[in-house]
């Protein structure tokens, strides 16, 4: 990432995580601190597009939605990337998926991925 450009955080609880996805998806390996989504409840869905299938190497993906009880919380790790890894990480997901813009249990704010 050169210095000039900005960066942005992004909350992962899936596929995002993973090292091959990473890889295909920004072009490197990606740190990230842990941390957790309060007020959202996870659960699974089949995905059928068969990029992404071959990208995270299985059909079933985790996704998430709010949720009614406040003590709900998701886990995951929150990442520093740029506006370009963002769009490329857009172009990964599928139309079951949104971006939304919310505040971590850390405090942080961060794009994520949420049930559309």
């Amino acid at each position: 990432m050169s210095s000039n450009e900005r960066t942005v955080r992004l909350f992962s609880y899936g596929t995002l995580q993973q090292e091959g996805v990473q890889l295909s998806s920004f072009g490197r390996l990606l740190t990230g601190a842990d941390d957790a989504m309060p007020g959202y409840r996870q659960s699974m869905i089949e995905i059928t597009d068969p990029d992404v299938i071959a990208k995270s190497g299985t059909n079933f993906h985790p996704i998430v939605m709010a949720s009614d009880d406040p003590q709900d919380a998701v886990a995951g790790k929150v990442f520093e990337i740029s506006e370009a890894e963002l769009a490329a990480a857009d172009a990964y997901e599928v139309a079951d998926y949104k971006r939304v813009a919310v505040r971590l249990k850390s405090g942080v704010e961060a794009w994520v991925y949420i049930k559309a």
